[in-house]
């Protein structure tokens, strides 16, 4: 059977700063027609930065949708059209203060395929080397230094939920078989 829906129309609800919210009604594979709920966003990076003494960077950060704050691997936004890896090397700096003398690609994520188009991209980055610290406007972060095996354990225990991080920290782990 094809598994595959085809849009038969598609209206845009909302346009804001980071997502575009769409209401489609798509063709299901037995002939029903369906309502769809889409969000439409750029995608992101997340970097795992593992430092010479072993340990990673990871940040406390409020997350509004939650109403709780979470610690969490530095990650951002993409621009539209904008390069995963540039953006991976430039939120490292922005949000923890490191730059990178290699980057290795982790492969990406679908967030959240149920309802959204988000893309996130995941890197390793070693030898890194710190510079001036310069998050965003509107972002307050509380820089955390976990070792590498405990960040592994808070995962693992349920205690880190960020989907991001869990999937970075877990891809990292088995890459570098520790």
């Amino acid at each position: 059977m094809e598994l595959r829906e085809k849009t038969l129309s598609s209206r845009t609800v909302f346009t804001g700063r980071i997502i575009t919210v769409k209401v489609d009604e798509a063709l299901l594979p037995n002939g029903v027609a369906a309502g769809r709920e889409v969000v439409e966003h750029p995608g992101g990076v997340c970097i795992l930065a593992l430092r010479e003494d072993g340990t990673v960077p990871l940040v406390r950060q409020f997350r509004y949708p939650l109403g709780d704050v979470l610690l969490e691997l530095p990650a951002g936004k993409l621009e539209y059209g904008e390069e995963p890896r540039p953006a991976a090397i430039r939120e490292l700096g922005e949000e923890v203060g490191l730059e990178p003398g290699e980057m290795t690609e982790l492969g990406y994520i679908h967030v959240s395929p149920g309802f959204c188009t988000e893309k996130l991209y995941m890197y390793l980055a070693r030898n890194v080397k710190e510079v001036p610290v310069h998050p965003d406007e509107d972002e307050f972060l509380d820089i955390v230094y976990l070792p590498f095996d405990q960040l592994v354990e808070r995962v693992m225990s349920g205690e880190i939920t960020d989907g991001k991080t869990v999937a970075t920290v877990l891809k990292t782990k088995v890459l570098l078989g520790l």
